[in-house]
């Protein structure tokens, strides 16, 4: 599992690559909690497009990190998910948790002002 974090003003961008399940759940939900507490940040955003499976494991990191986030008062959004992905979060409706994007800039239009494109 490959996480790559950056910040895009009170925005949080994660990057996955690889799988998210068991073996690497506890890693993403580490990386993903610091870095948000050092960049003092309130939104994130899920880059899936390199992600190509997750298991309830992953699930339950999302949405742990969605409770994290309501406690700040943010949002979260999603970019880049495959059709099995997509499928993983319809049928376990982080769908009606998350939205899903096509593109980067898309989410983070949302993230930012709460619209969509």
């Amino acid at each position: 599992m490959n996480i790559e974090c950056k910040k895009k003003e009170n925005i949080l961008i994660v990057t996955l690559q690889g799988d998210i399940d068991h073996h690497t759940c506890e890693k993403v939900r580490a990386v993903i909690d610091d870095t948000l507490e050092q960049i003092h940040g309130k939104h994130i955003l899920f880059c899936f497009s390199k992600v190509a499976f997750m298991d309830s494991s992953g699930i339950g990191v999302l949405i742990g990190r969605y409770k994290l986030i309501q406690r700040l008062h943010g949002k979260i959004a999603v970019c880049g998910a495959g059709e099995r992905i997509k499928t993983i979060f319809h049928l376990s409706a982080l769908d009606q948790l998350f939205p899903i994007f096509e593109t980067e800039e898309e989410a983070i239009l949302y993230l930012k002002k709460g619209e969509t494109v």
